[in-house]
C-alpha cells in the first residue's frame, strides 16, 4: 500500500519524534510510505478563527499534493477531521475532494480499520492514561462517547492493549475535553488551564504514569501544565508507544 504521510505543522516544528515514530510504525507494518515535501498547513488555524477565505488556498494545495495515493495517514485527529469534515464547504466543487476525503485516516483508525492489525510487538510496563481528543472522538468516531447510549468501542485503546505490559488507567471522566481548543487556549486562557488541570487531576487519581493521545496538540497543552506544576506524569504520543519508543526522561 502506497501511503502518503501527512505531518501536522506543530508536529513537524515541535515534535518531529512523533512524525518519525509514525513513519517507522507504518513501514514496519508493510506500508510503502512517502513524505510529500511540498505539504503545508491544512488550514485549520485559519478556519477555526473564522478566516475561511484564507484557508481555501491551503485546502486546494492539499488536494493537489495528496491526490493519487492509496491512503493518507496523519498522527493527528484534528487535522484529519479538518480535511475529512471541513474541507467540503471550502473545495466542494473540486472533483479531487471526494477521493481525498475517503482516503485520509488518523493513524489509529488506519491501523484498526484499514490494516486491521491484531498484534503488536514490544513491552511497555507502565500505567497508561488515554486522553480522547474531541476531534478524534466526536468527529472521527475513534471511540464511543459517554453521552450516547451505543456499544462501547475504543480504537486507540484496542491498539494499546496489544502491547505487553500496558495497564490502562481507569478515569472518572474518560472523554472530557482537555481545554486546549487551538485559539481557545489563547483567548480563554484561564478556562483552558482550569480544564486542563481537571484532566490531569483525573489522571493522577487513576495512577497514570504515561499520558497519551492521538493528538499532540492536546498533549502539548497538558504537558505544559504538568511541567509547570511538577506532576509525576510523562507525556507521549500514541505513535511513540506503538512504535516501541522509550519513555522520555
Amino acid at each position: 500500500m502506497r501511503v502518503a504521510l501527512f505531518v501536522p505543522c506543530y508536529v513537524d516544528q515541535l515534535y518531529p519524534r512523533v512524525g518519525m515514530a509514525t513513519l517507522e510504525l507504518l513501514e514496519r507494518l508493510g506500508c510503502e510510505v512517502e513524505f510529500p515535501e511540498a505539504q503545508t498547513c491544512c488550514g485549520q488555524p485559519m478556519l477555526n478563527s473564522g478566516c475561511d477565505t484564507d484557508a481555501v488556498p491551503l485546502a486546494e494545495r492539499f488536494l493537489e499534493i495528496f491526490t493519487g495515493y492509496d491512503a493518507i495517514v496523519a498522527p493527528s485527529g484534528s487535522c484529519v477531521s479538518m480535511v475529512k469534515n471541513h474541507y467540503e464547504h471550502l473545495v466542494h466543487e473540486d472533483p479531487r475532494y471526494e477521493e481525498i476525503r475517503t482516503k485520509i485516516h488518523e493513524l489509529c483508525e488506519f491501523l484498526v480499520d484499514v490494516l486491521k492489525i491484531e498484534s503488536l510487538p514490544g513491552n511497555f510496563p507502565y500505567v497508561v492514561g488515554l486522553h480522547s481528543s474531541c476531534h478524534g472522538l466526536r468527529e472521527l468516531r475513534l471511540a464511543s462517547d459517554s453521552e450516547r447510549n451505543t456499544p462501547s468501542f475504543n480504537k486507540p485503546r484496542q491498539l494499546l492493549e496489544m502491547i505487553d505490559g500496558v495497564q490502562i488507567a481507569t478515569l472518572k471522566r474518560q472523554d472530557e475535553c482537555c481545554g486546549f481548543g487551538g485559539t481557545f487556549a489563547v483567548s480563554e486562557e484561564a478556562v483552558s488551564c482550569t480544564m486542563g488541570k481537571d484532566r490531569i487531576a483525573d489522571h493522577l487519581q487513576a495512577g497514570t504514569q504515561v499520558l497519551t493521545a492521538g493528538d499532540m496538540s492536546c498533549l502539548m497543552h497538558l504537558a505544559g501544565l504538568i511541567r509547570r506544576d511538577k506532576q509525576p506524569i510523562h507525556v507521549m504520543h500514541i505513535a511513540e508507544i506503538l512504535a516501541g519508543y522509550e519513555v522520555p526522561q
